[in-house]
Formats: C-alpha cells, structure tokens, sequence
C-alpha cells in the first residue's frame, strides 16, 4: 500500500508506484503541491528530471523521495502549477519516451502541444471528437429547435452538454473531493447546474461549448509562446564524443571533466568549450553572438558550445565543465526568465486570489435575498447569479499578462537580447537616461591606427615601417597595432640595439639608421624640436636619424553600430545618453563630440562611476529608469547599482554578464534601442489586456444584476474576453518586428 492509500483512501486499492505518473497523490494535492510517482529505474534520470523543472519553473522546489517527486511552488504562484506540469509531461515524453509512455498528466494540466492526454478518462482522450460532436449537436438543436418535439430538443442539448462539458464536470469534482475550491472548472459546472436546473438547456451547453474554445486558443497561444525561448534549449547538445585511450566513446556533457578531449563532427554543435588540440574547421557562432559569418578555428583557437562545426573534424581539449559553459550561462538566463516578476504580475495574482470569491459571494447574495426580501421569483434571480458566477473566473487576466512578458521576453531572445526576467522589460519599458561605458562597448576595445602625419621628407609607408620594427621586441598593444598597421611583416634581422625606456619610449637601430618612437617628452629629451602636438588619442612620436619623421595616432576606434544606437535611442524617446570611463579627459571628449552624447565623465575608477550612479538617481524624475551599459569585469559594480543593469557580449566577462539583467549577444549597442521597444510594445498589451478584461467584466457584472444580460453574454465575457486577451498577449511574440 502507498502512503496516499494510508492517508485518504487510495481509489485504486494499490501502490501508486504501479503506473509511472498517472496517480496523483492526494495527500500532496494542494493547489501549490503536487507528488508524482515514477516505475522502473529512475536514478540516472533524476538529474536530467530536476534540470527540466527548473528549465520550465524556476521558483518550483523538487524533492525527490523514494520513486516519487514532490513538485511545489510558493503559494502566491500556486497558479502556475498546471503550466510546469504540462511543460513537463511534454519534455519527458520527448525526452524520456522510456518512462513517459504511460503517463497521463491531471486533467488541470490542459491539452498539451504534442497530443497529451490527461486524467479524466474518454473525454480526454477523446477531447477533440467530443468537441466536434457537440458542436453538432448543439447546432442541430438550435437549427431544429422550431421542428422537433421538445423531448428531443431537450435530448440534444443535454448530449451536447454531455460531450462538451462531462470533462470539465469531471476535473470538478475530483478538485473537489482533493480540497480545490473556486476554479474555473467549479464555476463553469456550478453555473451550467444551475442553468439547466431553471430549465435553460441551450445556455447549458452554450456555457460548456465556449469554454472548452476559449480553453484551446489559449492552450495554443501558451504553446506556442513556450516554443519562442524552448526552441533556444536545442541549443547545447546532451552528449559529447569522448576520446579515451580506447577511442572515441558517447558520454553525458555533464560527466566530461576539464582536461578531457572530445571530438566534434561536421554538421554537429560544439557540446562544451574548449581549445582546438587538432584540425581546422569553420565555425557558425550565430546563435551565440548574432554573427553571420563563419569563424575559422585552428590549434589553438578558443570554441565556445553552441558553435557549429561546418567543415572539418576538431578535436577540442575542455576547458570548461558543462555547467559553467558558455551556452549554459546563455541557457540559465533563458530558464530563469520568468522568475523575476513585475508589479503588475503580482498585482494580478493578489487580485484574482480576492476577485473570485467576492463575485462568487456576491452571486449567493443576489440568488438568495432579492427573493427573499421582495418576494420575486426565484428563477429570475438564480439567472442573475448564474451571469455573476460565469464571469467571475479571472483566467483572462492570470493567463494573458504573464503570457504577454513571456512572449515579450521570447521576441527579445530572436533579436539575440536576453533578458533576465519580466521585472527587466518593465525598467526596460522606463528607461529615459543611458550610461554607455566606453572601451569596449562604445569603441571596439583595441588599439588600431587611425592617423598618420609625417613630417617633411618622410612618407607614410616608411614612417609605419620604422615605427613597426622599432617596437617589434614589445608586446604592447600600441606595439602590436603598429605592427598590425606596418605596410610589410616586420623583419627581426633588420633590427638591433633595442632600448626600452619604460613609460616613455623606444630606441633602436634599423638598417643602421637610428630610430626613435615614444611620447612628446622622450622625443624632447632625445633633443628632437618641432615636434607635432594636434593629435586625437595615444600619439607615438617617430624620429629617424635625429630628424623628426611625424606622429602616428593610435585609438581605440568607435563602433560603426555606436551612432547608430544614439540616433535610435533617441527616436525611441530617451532623453538623456551619457558616457563613463576611466580613459582620459581628451580622448572621452573626443568620443562624446563624435557621437553626440548629452555628457561624459572621464578618468573614473569603478566606485567613483558608482558614484556618479547614486547622483543620476537623485536627479532622475519619477517613475523612469536609468540603464547602465557595459561589458568588463569591471563595469559589475555599476551594472549591479543600476536600475537596469545590461552587458555587452554574451560572451563576455562572466562577472558583467552575472550582474547585468539583460544581455545584447550581438555585441551591438543599438540593440538596446530594439530591447526597449520591444519591452514598450509588451507592457503596453499587458495594460490593454488588463483595461479589457476589468472594463468587459465590470459592465457585464452590472448588467447581469440589472437582468439585462443572459448566461450568453456572460459566457462572452469570461471565455471570449479571455480568448482574445490571449490572443492579443501573443503580439508580444512580434514585438520584434
């Protein structure tokens, strides 16, 4: 006997564990709660199993005892329980098709995308048969109504009721005898009752047709914003080929260490990051950074996973463990999405948890003292209520908002935008001040030579050569871009007599001619006048035999996107775009003045550009949000005390990334202007859909009180009005578009 047939009374007289997962415990049934038991060998899966819970509800906890898991979730969230369940029979009958075969998720859980079927017997096994034959038969009834006898109008309309709504009376009363209260399968089945206890058949099964509709658009519009971020955990493949001494073997990426050498195929993606040991391929890294063009990857060269091998077998050694991969930072960032909840997510689930209860009091109220008090009939009265009781389901609410963050936040990830949770499209949807860092997310973060100027005698080709072979000893990134920038590879045996004078300069010979490159004050202290001073950025000076040769100006370059993105976040509304950075004054003024920044604050440490956050946070004006864009370790602290913290580069420094609530994979400052209209476009349908929805009940409550509005109307009023608020939350999926 199970634990469950001690405790309440087991229905099937045996243990649960006999069929994998199609009992549900009631002594674990609480609307929050629920317990499923597994047949077989269940160890080596229960990893993969945990992982899919937190993939698909992060704030679930999971306990595993025995052959059994315990799922459960916070009471306020108790509401989002069918949607894990559902998420998770269709995860493990694609996954876990061995464990899965016979299992039949509870009748709350809804149609799953792939055909699921749910407790409840024929009728949902036989949903969309049922349906259809109650439309038929509901039809021939209202058609045939002024022909038939009333004996068979009655008959057809009670097996339209029967075929539409015995699933829905079914899942009514197993809630009830496991505790569940107040549901929408309770009011639907309490008001078709009560419909045809006054005789009023047609409004009956009217009651049940409509809501089994509206029940489908939404189980569609669900799935279908579930696929927008799903289709992104395809992603990072399940198994690696392992080299061993043996040869090569399948393992789990989980279970390869660092160290460890695995082969990837042509046509296969990179399961977890690692350093080329052996062959050359190309690399298709767009669904990490967005980038359309191939990579070439040889010895040597960092994969990260996610990539795609085109051409060529790579043997990768591991350099880090699946968890702490690349694609897995991307991924938990995905799955966590829908953890961080905005004010009007909670709004809704405190709303709806007092909502029901008092329309539901309210429609004993006018069922009961009208008559009572006025001596009225009592079936006038009990259709009122019955009006009160159908519209009293808040499913258009507690469906279509949560669902318009998702679709919001799954538009966002097409765009390679990741966004942390919904409480970030909010700030997103708020943002009237931008603070860019500079290095690396306004400029491309490398030196590069962007001007030459030689002097008389002295052309440009030979003032670069000099300059490349004088620094050829360094590895210094000004040495390494004038080297890059030399009109031919530098030659070592024409160089001698380097001389490294630190922080000032260089001397060497080449050729035999003496060459001098470094700052003004080395030039000046070597005696070499007339030296040039109108330069942007780090000059080197060059001198050639005791003559001044001319000035090369090395900067970091702007970003070709960088104008781009403040002419965008303009047109989006954003006041206010300023600039951080710890680089000089001159070189941050100058980068400011090309973009048409607001202002700039330069030679900052990172505590004094936290500072500079707390004064921007005083001066802000109500209700609008400040982003901090930035990409290196050592922008964390700012990203962290911003009210929207967003990182450069899923790629990028892990403590950024970390801290930042949203992520521009594309490395592309001017996605920020997509992220924040798409979030605009997000919460601006989850207002409308709670206007509507308020606004369309509210009118229907008063006139069902006044006996002016019909069962019909206020089944319009809870599965219409909530059809097409999740059908209108779904435009949030192309709020990229």
């Amino acid at each position: 006997m199970c634990e469950c047939h001690h405790q309440t009374g087991c229905s099937r007289g045996e243990c649960c564990a006999c069929e994998m997962l199609r009992h549900q415990c009631p002594a674990a049934s609480a609307a929050n709660r629920r317990r499923i038991y597994f047949e077989g060998e269940i160890g080596k899966h229960r990893r993969q199993i945990e992982e899919a819970v937190r993939r698909f509800e992060p704030a679930a906890k999971a306990e595993w005892e025995d052959g059994s898991l315990e799922l459960e979730l916070p009471e306020e969230d108790a509401a989002r329980l069918p949607v894990l369940l559902r998420s998770l029979t269709a995860w493990l009958k694609e996954n876990l098709p061995q464990i899965g075969r016979n299992y039949d998720p509870p009748a709350e859980l809804g149609e799953d995308d792939d055909g699921g079927e749910e407790e409840g017997g024929i009728f949902a096994r036989c949903r969309i048969q049922l349906i259809t034959a109650g439309i038929l038969l509901f039809a021939a009834a209202v058609i045939g109504k002024r022909f038939f006898p009333s004996s068979a109008y009655i008959g057809l309309c009670f097996a339209a009721y029967l075929c539409v709504g015995g699933e829905i009376v079914s899942a009514a009363v197993r809630r009830l005898l496991h505790g569940g209260f107040l549901d929408e399968c309770f009011l639907m089945t309490a008001a078709s009752f009560g419909a045809l206890a006054i005789g009023e058949y047609p409004e009956a099964a009217a009651v049940m047709l409509f809501y089994q509709v509206g029940e489908a658009f939404q189980r569609r519009a669900v799935g279908k914003s579930r696929g927008a971020i799903a289709a992104m955990m395809n992603l990072r493949p399940d198994t690696a080929h392992l080299l061993t001494d043996g040869g090569v073997i399948d393992a789990a990426s989980e279970e390869v260490a660092v160290g460890e050498s695995i082969v990837v195929r042509p046509g296969e993606r990179v399961p977890l990051d690692g350093v080329v040991a052996d062959g050359e391929t190309l690399l298709d890294t767009s669904a990490l950074t967005g980038e359309s063009f191939p990579r070439e990857a040889a010895a040597g060269t960092e994969v990260l996973s996610g990539s795609i091998v085109q051409s060529g077998q790579i043997t990768l050694k591991v350099t880090r463990t699946s968890g702490e991969s690349a694609i897995a930072r991307i991924l938990e960032l995905v799955q966590h999405a829908s953890s961080r909840r905005t004010p009007t997510e909670r709004f809704i689930t405190t709303f709806s948890r007092y909502y029901t209860p008092t329309v539901v009091i309210g429609a004993l109220l006018l069922a009961v003292l009208p008559p009572l008090l006025t001596g009225g009939a009592w079936s006038g009265w009990i259709h009122r209520a019955l009006v009160f009781l159908v519209v009293s389901c808040p499913c258009a609410l507690v469906i279509s908002v949560p669902l318009s963050y998702f679709g919001g936040i799954g538009a966002a990830s097409r765009q390679k935008i990741l966004v942390k949770g919904s409480a970030c499209i909010d700030a997103l949807a708020k943002v009237s001040t931008v603070v860019f860092d500079k290095t690396g997310t306004l400029t491309l973060g490398a030196f590069e030579v962007t001007d030459v100027v030689p002097a008389a005698g002295f052309s440009r080709d030979e003032l670069l050569d000099h300059a490349a072979h004088a620094e050829s000893a360094s590895n210094h990134p000004i040495a390494e871009a004038l080297r890059r920038a030399a009109p031919r590879p530098v030659d070592p045996c024409r160089v001698t007599n380097i001389e490294e004078v630190a922080g000032h300069g260089v001397r060497a010979r080449l050729d035999g001619r003496e060459v001098l490159a470094g700052n003004r004050r080395f030039l000046l202290d070597q005696s070499i006048g007339e030296i040039f001073t109108d330069a942007f950025g780090t000059v080197v000076h060059v001198a050639i035999e005791g003559k001044y040769a001319g000035t090369i100006s090395i900067a970091d370059r702007v970003k070709p996107d960088s104008a781009l993105a403040v002419e965008a976040l303009r047109r989006e509304g954003v006041r206010r775009i300023l600039m951080l950075t710890g680089d000089h004054r001159s070189v941050a003024e100058e980068t400011a003045s090309l973009l048409g920044l607001d202002g700039f604050r330069a030679e900052l440490l990172p505590g004094q550009k936290v500072e500079f956050f707390e004064e921007l946070e005083r001066e802000k004006p109500a209700g609008s949000k400040i982003a901090f864009v930035g990409d290196g370790i050592n922008d964390a602290p700012v990203l962290a005390r911003a009210d929207l913290g967003v990182a450069m580069g899923g790629i990028g420094a892990d403590a950024a990334v970390d801290a930042a609530d949203a992520v521009l994979m594309t490395d592309q400052p001017s996605q920020l202007a997509v992220a924040i209209r798409i979030a605009r476009k997000t919460l601006a349908i989850a207002r409308q859909n709670i206007v509507f929805a308020l606004g369309v009940k509210g009118v229907i409550l008063v006139l069902g009180a006044l006996g002016i509005a019909n069962l019909w109307l206020a089944v319009f009023g809870d599965v219409g009005v909530a059809a097409l608020a999740t059908l209108n939350a779904t435009r949030t999926l192309r709020a990229d578009r």
